[in-house]
């Protein structure tokens, strides 16, 4: 499984931005479990959201949650983070990260075995 991050760029506080994930190659059939992680610079990587495929339910660390929200398109084999109200503090690198199968410590990004390149998100103030 290949993961393709996308949709990054530069807003302005307050502004919104749409975060995409492709995946090609072999692809899951139930329960997928499909995450976003952030990397903010001289920060280590921090739980964003995740999302629980065919549930179709949303997780989120609590100072995204509101304005964060994760979404999958299964016919497109695409997650979304669609992004409002963004903050310089969200300022960061983005990752898309998959596993096949639900885990209890779905913010845990050792628990993921398929990343994304990731994508820059800066929002200036």
């Amino acid at each position: 499984v290949q993961l393709q991050a996308s949709g990054g760029g530069l807003v302005q506080t307050g502004g919104s931005l749409r975060l995409s994930c492709a995946a090609s190659g072999p692809t899951f059939s139930s329960d997928i479990a499909i995450a976003w992680f952030r990397q903010a610079p001289g920060k280590e990587r921090s739980f964003v959201a995740a999302f629980r495929w065919p549930l179709n339910r949303g997780y989120y660390t609590d100072s995204v949650k509101g304005r964060f929200t994760a979404s999958r398109d299964n016919a497109k084999k695409t997650a979304y983070l669609q992004m409002n109200s963004l903050k310089p503090e969200d300022t960061a690198v983005y990752y898309c990260a998959a596993r096949a199968r639900w885990v209890l410590d779905y913010n845990n990004g050792r628990q993921y075995d398929y990343w994304g390149q990731g994508t820059q998100v800066t929002v200036s103030s």
